[in-house]
């Protein structure tokens, strides 16, 4: 501010009628001695050789503007007697100000680092100078500032979830049975934190390390599994199978992560063979059908027979009793069985009166002959 100001007083003198430095203008008249010495109405400029007004000048070095800058901002004046330099506002020197606003700063850092939010689903996990030191439970909470301090929030009472495949991702997830088929399988895994300190330190990036061991149990267990225990009935082993055995791998690296639930979403055959197997479904569908059936009449026979065995014991048992009139009424009630669904001949025996026909009743001997003989 102050060289421009300088710059624009000297405007005039840059406008004005050039002079020789040796002496006066050629039209202005009154030229210089052989001295050099300006002229009496000082028109000219000086000679350089002849010394200035006022004795010889000081042989120290000459102050330059930036120097002369650089004083009146650390002195905070003007650049006149007027006081038209440049000012802080409020009159105070720029040593003031500049005190001032570092400790502005200052308080502004150490109010942002040293006071902390903690959810209620969290817990700040507190390190000085990268050295764990202890936790903070929910609330506003107030530590060293950083960097001596830092305070890492973990979620420690909500539950975490991811699917595998993506549901963007179109690619099918083929896994390989134990008895040698391919199955496409669709998982997620339901997860939290149990211990914040291990799960801030112990692992570099957990969630990725959950995902990698969920990748990797699930094929061990489907690899000791049956085509049909994944695609039916074994659901449920393999989904415990699968947490037990993430649980232990994530314990054994000191993850400080809880496996919660692991859960198959989607279990199907590959789509280039899915015909096939929809085939294959459908003949296992009916052999278990024929199954249920079989075992059903199975069943009904048994109890006919146990019901007949134990029908003939009770017979055995009066027999031992009364044997004779027990024959006679096995024998009538077997004939009554039997007679009403055969064709019957009765025979007359002689010496009786002979007995008319009845329905599809057959008469032979002289009762046959007697209808006829009495038509005539």
């Amino acid at each position: 501010m102050t060289t421009a100001r300088a710059w624009w007083r000297r405007i005039p003198l840059f406008m004005s009628k050039p002079k020789s430095p040796w002496g006066g203008g050629g039209d202005d008249g009154g030229d210089n001695d052989e001295g050099g010495s300006p002229n009496e109405d000082g028109a000219g400029p000086r000679n350089p050789w002849v010394q200035p007004p006022g004795g010889p000048r000081s042989r120290g070095p000459r102050a330059t503007a930036l120097d002369d800058l650089l004083k009146r901002a650390r002195s905070g004046g003007g650049g006149g007697g007027n006081g038209g330099g440049f000012k802080f506002p409020g009159g105070g020197n720029g040593r003031t100000i500049w005190g001032v606003g570092t400790g502005l700063i200052i308080l502004a850092w150490i109010v942002l680092t040293s006071f902390h939010t903690i959810g209620t689903q969290e817990i700040g996990v507190v390190t000085y100078f990268g050295r764990y030191s202890g936790t903070l439970s929910p609330g506003i909470r107030m530590t060293l500032p950083s960097p001596i301090a830092s305070v890492q929030k973990v979620n420690v009472t909500g539950i975490q979830t991811f699917a595998f495949p993506d549901a963007n991702d179109s690619k099918p997830n083929l896994v390989l049975t134990g008895d040698g088929n391919l199955v496409d399988l669709g998982y997620s895994v339901q997860w939290n934190i149990s211990d914040p300190q291990k799960y801030a330190f112990e692992l570099d990036n957990p969630d990725d390390a959950v995902k990698a061991t969920a990748e990797t149990a699930i094929r061990a267990v489907v690899a000791n599994s049956t085509l049909d225990e994944v695609l039916g009935a074994g659901k449920l082993s393999i989904q415990t199978q699968v947490a037990d055995a993430m649980q232990k791998i994530l314990t054994d690296y000191q993850s400080g992560i809880h496996i919660v639930s692991v859960a198959l979403n989607n279990t199907a055959a590959p789509s280039q063979v899915s015909d096939a197997f929809k085939e294959v479904t459908a003949a296992q569908n009916d052999r278990q059908s024929n199954i249920t059936q079989a075992r059903g009449y199975a069943v009904q026979v048994v109890a006919n027979a146990q019901g007949e065995a134990a029908r003939f014991n009770g017979l055995y048992a009066q027999y031992k009793l009364a044997p004779d009139p027990t024959r006679r009424r096995m024998y009538y009630e077997t004939m009554e069985s039997i007679l009403p669904k055969v064709d019957k001949t009765i025979v007359e025996p002689r010496n009786i009166a002979p007995l008319l026909p009845l329905g599809g009743t057959k008469l032979v001997g002289p009762a046959a002959k007697a209808p006829a003989a009495g038509g005539q």
